[in-house]
């Protein structure tokens, strides 16, 4: 059914007035956009086209002579990022003109799941496309919940640069570089010092967040990842002692704060200040929070259904949109949106079945499940982002789609390919029939004579143990039909259960942060879908909790 909630119209709250008043160009262009996707992504190709003729990309792939849509996919192949690799290196060292006729400004660093980083090169055109997407995000939001201008905005980031490329290229996260690149009247709203996002390890880094926050009156809260927000909650409680003190000092020199550096103490000590100490460390118990921001699609749902236990109250999630370090995608207009409106006005976007045909925009249906190629002014042309995204809707002429988890990613052993998503869902069933709330899991194959399901699991009791596992069976047979019926006929064995001790998955964590993965999206390891994946959760069994 095609949405028919008015796109961001003049009427609303004060604040929603304002700021659209302001945007009121950028929301026509949105609007129309919605209604004429083929339009607006021919548009696109024009800006690309633009960038990319003369350019050592341009020049090998004939693009001089390219016109149309159809022009466009005879020249240029679907590529991996590993196939896009030998130019983005080149771009690493230093080279221009090598896919933008744009100067790269930076580098932004995104880990994937294993392997060696991907860089991915950051272009004014292309920064200019995701802000003005981000500007509509905040346009909707502060439309529903005008509470959040009332206070101070969390928004949990990684540092703007970190690393240099061979090059001289600045290499850092796109969050840091967002929330660097707000003007001076929304940073002002930001309660954390911005070197905070900066400090290792990561429990000191934690601890500085919380510190600052704990001084501020914090109405929203946003990360990319669910499970981040879970684990602000499980600190709070945990280091209740050492920010008591602190906040009845004005100090940051308590538990993890005591690895800080006199010179950054000094520095920082102007902007502290004492306040009283919490009766209840719950977020929504501290904080008048009227909105949280996050991943609410695929294997996050699980982590979703546990907010309002961590919170201390029900308060909204809001969807903050199909979106990476590659680019912008959907734009999630409404709380109870799971996914977003396609954002045609930013990148171009090809979708692909399973016929391997892609299809543009305007040919998809309600209910289709397709993967992600996207064209960016930054350089990423027809780029397999390996995102499985479904079609749940239209809003005007534009499919709506939510994030269903990375193509490809499953546990398979005799046909029957459970997805991150169906392990997510079973474990969320499974967790409300046995009134069990479990910090996190990972699911494999343990390939023998008879395969079988492992499911490491961190946070329950040893007697709600086996009704989890029973539990987890029944919803993955629900939930997938192939799995019933190797697991009916035999083909597979009853899965089991292992259990790992506390602070498995916040070592885990820590791990990818430290190896370079930007610490709001980090994602808890739903599938191992392989035993080096396996045992890289069973190395974060090992040490104190």
């Amino acid at each position: 059914m095609p949405e028919s909630r008015p796109l961001l119209g003049p009427e609303g709250n004060g604040p929603y007035r304002l700021l659209r008043a302001g945007r009121e160009r950028l929301v026509r262009r949105f609007v129309a956009s919605v209604e004429d996707p083929r339009s607006a992504q021919r548009d696109r190709l024009e800006v690309m086209l633009r960038q990319a003729r003369g350019t050592a990309f341009g020049l090998a792939h004939g693009l001089d002579r390219v016109r149309t849509l159809d022009d466009w996919r005879a020249a240029v192949p679907i590529r991996s990022h590993a196939e896009l690799r030998p130019w983005l290196d080149r771009i690493a060292r230093g080279e221009q003109g090598v896919l933008t006729r744009e100067r790269v400004s930076m580098l932004l660093e995104t880990s994937g799941t294993t392997g060696r980083p991907k860089h991915l090169p950051v272009t004014p055109t292309w920064a200019t496309t995701c802000r003005e997407a981000q500007s509509l995000w905040v346009l909707g939001m502060v439309r529903d919940h005008e509470a959040v201008t009332k206070g101070q905005a969390l928004t949990i980031v990684s540092p703007k640069q970190h690393a240099r490329s061979p090059g001289g290229l600045s290499i850092g996260s796109n969050t840091g570089r967002m929330h660097a690149a707000q003007p001076w009247y929304v940073r002002g709203r930001y309660p954390v010092p911005t070197d905070v996002f900066a400090w290792e390890p990561s429990a000191l880094r934690l601890y500085g967040i919380l510190r600052f926050a704990l001084q501020a009156r914090i109405t929203s809260i946003t990360t990319a990842n669910p499970s981040t927000l879970l684990l602000l909650a499980r600190k709070l409680e945990a280091w209740r002692e050492p920010l008591s003190q602190d906040l009845r000092d004005g100090t940051l020199k308590c538990g993890p704060a005591a690895a800080l550096g006199r010179r950054q103490r000094l520095r920082l000590a102007p902007r502290l200040r004492r306040r009283p100490v919490p009766a209840d460390w719950r977020p929504a118990r501290i904080w008048p929070l009227s909105l949280v921001n996050c991943w609410k699609g695929g294997p996050a749902r699980f982590f979703v259904d546990q907010l309002p236990a961590a919170l201390g109250a029900d308060v909204p999630v809001r969807e903050v949109g199909i979106s990476a370090s590659e680019g912008f995608f959907a734009l999630p207009l409404d709380d109870g949106w799971s996914g977003g409106v396609l954002w045609t006005l930013g990148h171009l976007m090809e979708f692909v079945g399973d016929d391997g045909a892609p299809r543009w925009a305007w040919e998809l249906e309600v209910g289709e499940r397709v993967r992600l190629v996207i064209s960016t002014e930054a350089g990423l042309y027809r780029y397999d982002l390996a995102d499985e995204l479904e079609v749940v809707g239209m809003v005007g002429r534009t499919p709506k789609l939510r994030f269903v988890g990375k193509a490809g990613r499953y546990l398979n052993s005799t046909g029957e390919k459970v997805a991150a998503g169906q392990v997510s869902e079973a474990v969320r069933q499974a967790a409300r029939a046995v009134n069990a709330a479990p910090v996190g899991f990972t699911a494999r194959v343990r390939l023998a004579e008879v395969p079988v399901f492992e499911l490491a699991v961190e946070g329950l009791a040893v007697e709600r143990m086996a009704p989890f596992a029973e539990a987890v069976e029944r919803a993955l047979m629900e939930l997938n039909i192939e799995y019933a019926s190797k697991r009916s006929s035999g083909r597979l064995g009853a899965l089991e259960l292992r259990a790992v001790p506390a602070g498995t998955y916040g070592r885990f964590r820590a791990a990818r942060v430290a190896n370079g993965a930007p610490e709001g999206q980090v994602k808890d390891p739903v599938l191992a879908v392989d035993e080096a994946e396996w045992l890289r959760v069973l190395a974060s069994t090992r040490g104190g909790s």
